[in-house]
């Protein structure tokens, strides 16, 4: 289960520090935007059950948003949308998400723990880099749990019948494949991924970014 390690080891090095614990959704999918939590805590008890999203049912996920929410010292979200990942490329549309997320919450965190192994948040924070940060750091996982819940909570609701967004939340699914095949791509999807060349009726739509900007991404088939 998450623990206060990081968060104390870091404020040891500073006492009275803010530590924020920063993780993301939405890296992967085909549609809809890329989200990024910040959660600060007091070093308090947190709900009982939290831990990494990954490791929970959405229903539980769904049960722990309003007590972690009202728990936590400060939460800030922060989205980079479909059109900017089109524009930017992901590496840009996650920082610029991350810099909104650290910027709403009600205070300035000292410190940010970063879940993963890519620092995409950068200056002015000073960022501690921890992989599976979201299983170690009880800040992290509580960001972990708001974003995951926040982000499908939106998917859900977005009016696109066949697309099963209430299920997959824009990720790669079968039903989402074939719904693209037959229907192509909604108001809501990333077209300058590569999985548009796999739609030979809807290619055409395709979004061509400077391939100096952004990274390679997923195509429909794997």
């Amino acid at each position: 289960m998450p623990s206060y390690a990081i968060e104390e080891l870091l404020i040891s090095s500073r006492p009275g520090a803010l530590v924020a614990g920063v993780d993301e959704v939405g890296r992967g999918a085909w549609a809809g935007p890329v989200l990024v939590c910040a959660v600060v805590t007091d070093l308090s008890e947190p709900p009982a059950g939290l831990t990494d999203s990954k490791q929970l049912s959405p229903g539980r996920r769904d049960a722990l948003f309003e007590s972690v929410t009202s728990w936590a010292a400060g939460v800030g979200y922060g989205e980079a949308s479909h059109e900017e990942i089109d524009t930017l490329g992901m590496t840009e549309a996650l920082r610029r998400a991350a810099h909104r997320a650290l910027s709403a919450l009600p205070v300035r965190p000292d410190f940010v723990i970063l879940d993963g192994s890519h620092d995409y948040i950068g200056s002015p924070w000073p960022v501690r880099l921890e992989v599976r940060g979201d299983s170690a750091s009880v800040s992290v996982a509580a960001a972990s749990v708001l974003a995951k819940v926040r982000r499908d909570t939106y998917m859900a609701s977005l009016d696109c019948p066949g697309f099963g967004f209430d299920e997959n939340a824009g990720y790669p699914s079968p039903v989402h494949q074939a719904a693209l095949a037959e229907s192509g791509p909604t108001a809501h999807h990333r077209l300058s991924w590569s999985y548009m060349d796999d739609l030979p009726r809807w290619k055409h739509l395709k979004k061509h970014r400077d391939p100096l900007v952004g990274e390679g991404q997923l195509s429909l088939f794997g």
